[in-house]
């Protein structure tokens, strides 16, 4: 499986545990910045994570911002992907299960370490379970 991941500032740290641990588990990353805890503007970085998980050319993603939210709302913007913002293991299995999500958004602000490395374990680990969910993310992409 290859990952795209990309933060701004206030998820620099938390991306370079997570990059790290990615790696040790031999998935492949492709880090898409920011580089530092420098101030800079999470769009720029959410956009390249979410062309590649649109275009195919990475399967899954992970944003990290302060709240999270910003980066979510970012790559929410593309068809082809569904972000969920995650805080909680319980919702980030229940995004994989009920939503098929392919990029997890991640509060660095907001949750520990421990918390992100286990909601990104369950976001890679959790398989979509179709069904009735199916037709229901069907529709996300064709408003009425």
């Amino acid at each position: 499986m290859k990952i795209t991941i990309a933060c701004d500032h206030a998820g620099y740290e938390l991306k370079e545990t997570v990059k790290k641990w990615l790696s040790e588990k031999g998935i492949s990353v492709e880090d898409e910045g920011c580089y530092s805890n420098e101030s800079v503007d999470y769009p720029d970085y959410a956009h390249k994570a979410a062309l590649k998980v649109n275009n195919g050319l990475c399967e899954r993603g992970i944003v990290i911002c302060g709240s999270g939210n910003g980066v979510n709302i970012t790559v929410n913007k593309y068809e082809n992907v569904r972000s969920a913002l995650c805080w909680t293991q319980e919702i980030a299995q229940l995004a994989r299960l009920h939503n098929d999500n392919n990029i997890i958004a991640l509060p660095a602000r907001f949750v520990t370490t421990e918390e992100a490395l286990a909601m990104v374990d369950i976001f890679l680990n959790t398989a979509f379970e179709g069904g009735r969910h199916q037709k229901r993310v069907d529709k996300i992409k064709k408003p009425k």
